[in-house]
């Protein structure tokens, strides 16, 4: 399931409330909540020691998030670097 920008700007704006501003434009800037598949959210950030931090400290919060939003269970969270993306 691809992402619509709406649910990526939503999820963006759930995580700033949760973050801060502070944080969400350090780690959070340029991140795109991508694509679904099955249980697992896709989400690309900006390199790799900003995917690294965004999956150990927030995935429960974007899973929970997404859950919501989406009306499905996501379990997973996947953060990648931008770089990966071809």
């Amino acid at each position: 399931m691809q992402l619509t920008d709406i649910h990526d700007q939503a999820i963006q704006a759930r995580m700033a409330l949760i973050v801060g501003a502070r944080t969400f434009h350090r780690l959070f800037a340029g991140v795109r909540f991508d694509k679904v598949d099955g249980d697992i959210p896709f989400v690309y950030a900006k390199d790799e020691d900003t995917a690294a931090k965004i999956e150990d400290e927030f995935a429960l919060h974007i899973s929970i998030i997404a859950s919501k939003m989406l009306e499905r269970e996501i379990n997973i969270v996947m953060v990648f670097p931008r770089q990966l993306v071809s």
